[in-house]
């Protein structure tokens, strides 16, 4: 037997630092689980969806601090995600600090934020069954490993969305870039755009009427045809490592979207791990995630093989 839609109550979503250049209808089919899209673009052209309490047509940019107004809407409930328990029990492993404020977490490569796109679950279902009431703060892809913050409350829940989109986080990643960079610091400034390629697949390149975006690569070691490197990042925005290591003709290795080509010998994985973050609330702390065993043994690998 079907069950009956939930009527939900309208509801005022302030857009995070992560969610930043999303198109309305995207985000409120994040928002709106089970919505079919027809009905989405029926609320926003009725005027039943608001943006800081004007009318805005689906494809509008939202921007971090935008006030959207989601109507009541009749959803199909979705049912508590099924989450392994040694999954659980390695996410809780994992957990580098946990305060009444935030929490921070090491995230491991393949396991998304959260649940779609053929997925039953993500890290806020896993850690879900630890904690009640997180909320992220910002965003980190599925193949990359690394620091991810949770707010507990909703004061932090602002407080860090607005540290995010103010460019008032320091945050770092180790990778590893195919090729050997001819300096020890390379800063690239060029926009971003997302696209979908001819394949049906969606990308991100530099363009002209993309959104600002802002890398800098310091080189820590050129390995046999690569270069090991920290990168640091001024803007958040999508694929941002990964689409400007491209442009320059050093793609990621083990990226199997923007470098396809050969990899080292291991890697079996995206080599893009944020290893260190500085957030200035409540008060200035930094945190460290080391480079995971995996991508360690490539670097052994590498430096072996140079000093052969």
């Amino acid at each position: 037997m079907n069950e009956a839609p939930e009527r939900s109550a309208v509801r005022h979503v302030t857009v995070s630092a992560d969610q930043s250049g999303q198109r309305l209808d995207n985000f409120l089919m994040g928002q709106l689980d089970g919505v079919p899209r027809s009905l989405v673009y029926r609320l926003v052209r009725t005027g039943q969806v608001r943006v800081n309490g004007g009318r805005a047509k689906p494809m509008k940019k939202l921007r971090a601090g935008d006030e959207v107004r989601i109507p009541p809407v009749g959803t199909r409930p979705r049912g508590k995600a099924q989450v392994p328990d040694d999954l659980v029990e390695e996410i809780r492993g994992r957990i580098i600090h946990h305060d009444g404020d935030i929490l921070v977490v090491d995230k491991p490569a393949g396991l998304a934020l959260h649940a779609g796109s053929g997925l039953s679950f993500g890290l806020v279902d896993v850690l879900g069954e630890l904690h009640e009431g997180l909320k992220p703060v910002h965003r980190l892809d599925r193949p990359t490993s690394g620091l991810v913050v949770f707010a507990c409350h909703r004061q932090a829940s602002v407080e860090l969305q607005r540290a995010f989109s103010g460019r008032n986080v320091d945050k770092r990643y180790l990778a590893l870039l195919a090729g050997e960079l001819p300096e020890d610091r390379v800063r690239i400034d060029q926009p971003l755009k997302k696209i979908r390629d001819g394949s049906g697949q969606h990308r991100v390149i530099v363009a002209e009427d993309g959104q600002p975006a802002r890398t800098t690569f310091h080189c820590l070691e050129r390995l046999g045809g690569y270069s090991y490197v920290e990168a640091s990042i001024e803007t958040g925005r999508t694929h941002q490592i990964r689409a400007h290591a491209a442009h320059i003709g050093h793609p990621l290795a083990g990226d199997d979207r923007y470098n396809p080509g050969p990899v080292p010998a291991g890697l079996k994985r995206l080599f893009l791990h944020a290893h260190f973050l500085k957030l200035p609330w409540p008060d200035e702390q930094v945190f460290n995630a080391p480079l995971p065993d995996e991508l360690g043994t490539v670097i052994e690998r590498l430096r072996h093989g140079q000093e052969n």
